[in-house]
């Protein structure tokens, strides 16, 4: 036990700033939608077909390469543009422009969402914070198992009694414990989405992934022939699925790439669905689909971590659960890291006091 002491306290020393910036990061994008902040962001969301396909197809004929167009849902009503060049816009409903930016560091909800996913850095941040999460995992489990020889003296509180080494570590150990559950659930599906090696091998005792690819076309530009009309796929789409909502169209990112349209089914969990329509982009004709109905247990497993680990699902209560498990978290990583440095700090200190008074005086001669 004093082995996995010490190792818990190196760990969360080295590791718990880490781990305090997923928590504050990802406390705040539970509330991404009400924290962006452009008009008509609260406006209903309209599901006329023909409105969205005029929309597309302004974008379309504006000649600016596009990445992909996020439209509005629940929680945001406006729709969300990305172009090729690392830019974007927010447009209204009715396809006007009420926000743009040429890069995300002009946007605060884009540039705390890469902070939390990617650390900034890319795909090496989103594999920072896959390892991150697991060390967390281990951590929170060490923590438990720390925990349950001072049971006795379980004092939950929201702040350290006093900002001294003893009151952190019962603080530290009393929150933990009583966070542990919704602490694990948030690492364990944030690593498992951050490293897909951890994600199969959990997901392994459900079957192999049968996560359908998109098709490869004959064509070998992927900006060929802008769309004329989108009005045709949108339908298209809908006979296909009905109930079905369109969420996301998604340009083609490569040669023999697809167009394709994300839809979300009302069986769903992520909000912006799993469901794809795939088309050719230059003529936007479907050429095949991706039905998550038909997947197995394995994909509809994968398919509810993210609206778990970002509390897309289960209403407010399910978003203030995953609040606190973020709060949480930025509590105990960040208390972690003061109160082992300053701990060591202090006792380097006295140490160098104590020496110091052992020195003897020299002589005046």
């Amino acid at each position: 036990m004093r082995l996995l002491a010490l190792l818990h306290r190196w760990v969360g020393a080295i590791g718990g700033a880490l781990l305090a910036l997923l928590g504050a990061t990802g406390a705040l994008l539970v509330w991404r939608d009400r924290l962006t902040s452009v008009p008509h962001a609260g406006d209903a969301v309209s599901r006329d077909p023909a409105a969205l396909a005029r929309v597309l197809d302004g974008l379309a004929a504006n000649g600016r390469p596009l990445d992909r167009v996020t439209l509005a849902g629940e929680g945001l009503g406006v729709h969300q543009v990305v172009f090729r060049d690392g830019g974007g816009a927010y447009l209204s409903q009715s396809g006007e422009m009420v926000a743009h930016w040429s890069s995300a560091w002009q946007r605060p909800e884009l540039l705390l969402f890469d902070l939390h996913h990617r650390l900034l850095l890319g795909e090496a941040g989103e594999t920072v914070n896959g390892v991150g999460a697991l060390v967390g995992l281990v951590l929170v489990v060490s923590g438990v198992v720390l925990w349950w020889r001072t049971r006795a003296r379980f004092r939950p509180r929201l702040w350290p009694a006093r900002m001294t080494s003893g009151a952190i570590v019962h603080h530290h150990r009393d929150l933990g414990v009583l966070t542990a559950p919704l602490l694990a659930l948030s690492l364990l599906t944030g690593a498992m989405m951050a490293l897909p090696a951890v994600e199969r091998l959990l997901l392994a005792p459900l079957g192999a992934s049968d996560r359908a690819r998109p098709p490869k076309l004959a064509t070998t530009d992927p900006a060929v022939a802008v769309p004329k009309s989108f009005g045709p796929l949108l339908a298209a789409a809908a006979q296909r699925f009905p109930g079905a909502v369109v969420r996301r169209v998604q340009w083609p990112r490569g040669a023999g790439a697809p167009m394709a349209l994300r839809l979300r089914q009302p069986f769903e969990w992520t909000p912006n669905g799993r469901t794809f329509v795939y088309a050719d982009p230059a003529t936007l004709r479907m050429v095949d689909v991706a039905d998550p109905a038909t997947g197995g247990a394995h994909e509809r497993a994968r398919e509810k971590l993210y609206p778990l680990h970002a509390a897309k699902v289960g209403g407010l209560a399910w978003k203030l659960a995953i609040t606190a498990s973020g709060l949480a978290l930025a509590l105990l990583g960040s208390l972690a890291v003061y109160g082992f440095w300053a701990t060591r700090a202090r006792v380097s200190a006295s140490r160098r006091g104590r020496r110091s008074v052992r020195l003897p005086k020299r002589s005046a001669l």
